[in-house]
């Protein structure tokens, strides 16, 4: 993951949106890759006061391993309204040098009254080979015994592997509450999902012009069902696709989701506000 992560750092940033009326959240950012940087450092401090200075004044920082999920608990601690969740990445946790101790660390961190959430975990048969995929799925099943565990909420990663994952959860009984991060299904799956109760988090890929399946997803979601990420600093949405994202984009993500959902943009931050302190609690 270290090669991806330093090609995006290169890239630049996008412009900043124009501010938000109605005060919103990123539910999933990775603030340690836009930065590089230690996670009270002063370069955090600047993503945090520009994600604010346009109307995003709360971030969660989401763990993919042992180590970076260390540092989301120290930003959770240092910035206000930044809480953290802690994981080992599906990507990750199959080729680690000792899952078990990993594992370990990540459940200790899960105690921490500033982890609110349990991911990012899932599946991933795109980037990890058939013959790490029953390890991917061990570490998953950890993961969502660990939510249950602490009554906290699950942070999914799911790609090329929907129907794998709708069924292990099923087959392990999904948390309380169960968050698709970067939800990348079509309306099937939607539908499948909002009858199982689960939260749909919808990021820059929605702004995409190969993306309309996720469009025609994102009108099926109830409003108390739906949050809205960055992913960053991937992901940038349209008209700034490739650019260096940043939590300061979520406003062009919720401008087109108003858009293509016909819902008062108010009304919609609002509402996202409302589900994220529900899934996650109180950020202050």
């Amino acid at each position: 993951m270290a090669d991806r992560h330093n090609r995006e750092i290169d890239r630049q940033p996008a412009p900043l949106p124009e501010p938000l009326n109605v005060k919103c959240v990123d539910a999933h950012a990775h603030m340690e890759i836009v930065t590089n940087t230690a996670a009270d450092s002063p370069e955090v401090g600047e993503v945090v006061a520009e994600a604010r200075s346009v109307g995003i004044d709360r971030i969660m920082q989401v763990g993919y391993s042992a180590e970076q999920s260390q540092w989301c608990v120290k930003a959770a601690e240092t910035w206000p309204n930044v809480l953290a969740a802690v994981a080992l990445h599906p990507n990750e946790a199959p080729v680690v040098d000792d899952l078990e101790k990993d594992l370990a660390i990540i459940e200790e961190l899960a105690k921490h009254p500033r982890v609110r959430a349990i991911g990012e975990t899932g599946l991933d048969f795109f980037r990890t080979p058939p013959e790490l995929q029953e390890k991917q799925k061990y570490s998953f099943r950890r993961h969502i015994a660990l939510a249950k565990s602490v009554d906290k909420a699950l942070v999914i990663h799911d790609r090329d592997a929907h129907r794998a994952v709708l069924d292990l959860l099923l087959e392990e009984g999904a948390p309380k509450t169960t968050i698709f991060h970067c939800y990348s299904g079509d309306e099937v799956m939607a539908q499948e999902c909002i009858e199982a109760g689960y939260v749909l988090s919808f990021a820059g890929t929605l702004t995409f012009k190969n993306a309309p399946a996720l469009r025609e997803a994102v009108k099926l979601v109830p409003p108390e069902l739906l949050l809205v990420e960055t992913d960053s600093p991937f992901l940038a949405p349209a008209p700034h696709r490739g650019a260096l994202n940043k939590p300061s984009q979520i406003p062009n993500i919720l401008r087109f989701m108003a858009e293509v959902r016909g819902d008062d943009l108010d009304s919609l931050c609002a509402q996202i506000s409302q589900n994220a302190e529900r899934v996650f609690g109180s950020f202050a």
